[in-house]
């Protein structure tokens, strides 16, 4: 029998302090740098963003997304037999062990499954539904967690408003499983070294200190241009991968990082803006989170429904990006 990759069921969660441009903006006047929730809101669409406190870690998102994530699967976490976590912002330095089998003992999983991280900063999520579904295609493994979980507010430089203002944390999963009917139609993943520098964590560890900057650097401009000329392309090739054309989206979640580039995307594809999914206004971009955590809220409030197809594409540092079509 031939098998396939579907999902059968989504989680998120995000931290429980919302933090809104209002209130950002007098924390960065307090350390002397000026913006407003009108200049925050024009370049970005962001309105409100979440921040975790210090005692939560990564793979606390991570495994609180899952749990949901398998409660929505009614399946038994001893199910699970490989768990990827997509990540930027791993609990431990040098990213070992890996945040994936942090959650895995989290979630009290201890029948030898696979657990590994993968990195690839906002096209994460898509680069590992892509792994997923190959592993379960080739008869490999039967139940995988596909998680995207982030803490950005924790390598933000608060003297850079250009950055500060448009990251926040959380985390989203999905559980995707061997089934006989097709759910996860096709993938498509790029990268491209050579604009690497464009957005990047400079900072690097040697002799156990801190070597460079631990912050989050990006060139805006070079990345919104970058991000812009990607996401068409990529939409459109998978589509043609999947044998199918825009008519047949009946949702676009883009990664949450621009409502700009978002819309910019949604048009260029002649996909009307109401089958656009967009959280950017409230989480801000949580990186490989973004896109579970927007799927997710749109499975649990009805939009999205068994049955229809939806195209997920993310662009990320690296440069990476990539697009998966669903039939949920």
């Amino acid at each position: 029998m031939t098998l396939y990759a579907k999902i059968t069921g989504t989680g998120s969660v995000l931290p429980p302090r919302r933090v809104s441009n209002q209130e950002l903006t007098l924390e960065l006047a307090s350390l002397g740098i000026e913006t407003s929730d009108e200049w925050i809101v024009s370049r970005s669409g962001i309105s409100f963003r979440h921040f975790a406190c210090a005692e939560t870690l990564t793979s606390d998102l991570a495994t609180q997304a899952a749990q949901r994530a398998l409660t929505a699967a009614q399946l038994d976490p001893q199910k699970i037999d490989l768990i990827i976590v997509a990540t930027s912002t791993p609990d431990h330095l040098g990213g070992f062990p890996s945040t994936a089998c942090v959650v895995q003992e989290k979630l009290g999983i201890h029948n030898n499954c696979a657990a590994f991280d993968l990195q690839a900063v906002c096209s994460g999520f898509i680069y590992a539904l892509s792994v997923a579904d190959k592993f379960i295609r080739a008869g490999m493994h039967q139940h995988v967690l596909v998680i995207g979980a982030e803490i950005f507010s924790r390598i933000l430089n608060f003297k850079d408003r250009g950055t500060c203002v448009l990251f926040g944390d959380g985390a989203g999963a999905v559980v995707l499983s061997a089934h006989k009917e097709p759910g996860l139609l096709a993938t498509t993943l790029h990268a491209d070294g050579r604009y690497r520098n464009i957005l990047c964590v400079p900072g690097s560890v040697g002799a156990g200190a801190l070597q460079g900057q631990a912050f989050l650097h990006m060139d805006g401009p070079a990345v919104f241009k970058f991000a812009v000329h990607v996401l068409d392309k990529v939409a459109q090739e998978v589509l043609t991968l999947a044998g199918l054309d825009t008519q047949a989206i009946d949702w676009l979640i883009p990664h949450q990082a621009n409502l700009r580039i978002m819309q910019s995307t949604a048009k260029k594809l002649g996909v009307p803006p109401e089958k656009m999914i967009i959280t950017v206004d409230q989480h801000g971009n949580t990186s490989a989170a973004s896109i579970p955590l927007a799927l997710d809220s749109a499975v649990r409030d009805g939009r999205v429904k068994a049955g229809q197809h939806v195209l997920l594409e993310g662009v990320g540092g690296g440069f990476t990006w990539g697009a998966a079509l669903l039939r949920m």
